[in-house]
């Protein structure tokens, strides 16, 4: 049976890449809308939103991830159940990224941590945030921690 192909123009950069049915819009919409307050999952968690370029599709995708904050820097994991998100994929090939955290919101440099640093990392986020252990559990590969250092503030509009 042949794969049906989906007709019709590619979204356009300006336009938002995530639609109202995406799980994470109302995590996203709550967040700012709460100065970086939000329930559910995510309730109690330190939360950030992170802005990248598509890889593939140069479109800006923002999604909730949770973080360890180590100094100016703001730790984050790339573990999605066992696998790599796809905005880890996204930050590897375009690392300056915009990340909100509060109210602020922050033009960053994303890199990932290696050898000692990375085990480092791993073990202090692990304690704050033990569902790290499950996901490393089911991951083939280590769960890669990612350095995010804010280079710069930006306007609240750059959201």
């Amino acid at each position: 049976m042949p794969r049906m192909q989906r007709e019709g123009p590619r979204m356009p950069p300006e336009l938002p890449a995530h639609g109202e049915m995406d799980p994470n819009r109302q995590v996203i919409d709550e967040f700012r809308a709460r100065g970086g307050a939000v329930g559910g999952r995510f309730a109690g968690l330190p939360l950030l939103l992170l802005s990248t370029v598509g890889a593939r599709t140069g479109l800006r995708r923002t999604v909730p991830v949770t973080y360890v904050a180590d100094g100016e820097r703001y730790v984050i994991a790339a573990g999605a159940n066992g696998a790599n998100p796809a905005w880890y994929h996204n930050l590897l090939a375009h690392p300056i990224v915009t990340i909100e955290v509060g109210t602020a919101v922050l033009e960053a440099v994303a890199r990932v941590a290696t050898g000692a640093e990375r085990d480092a990392l791993f073990d202090r986020y692990a304690s704050d945030q033990p569902q790290l252990i499950s996901y490393q559990a089911m991951a083939i590969q280590e769960v890669p921690m990612i350095v995010l250092t804010p280079s710069r503030a930006l306007p609240e509009a750059s959201r």
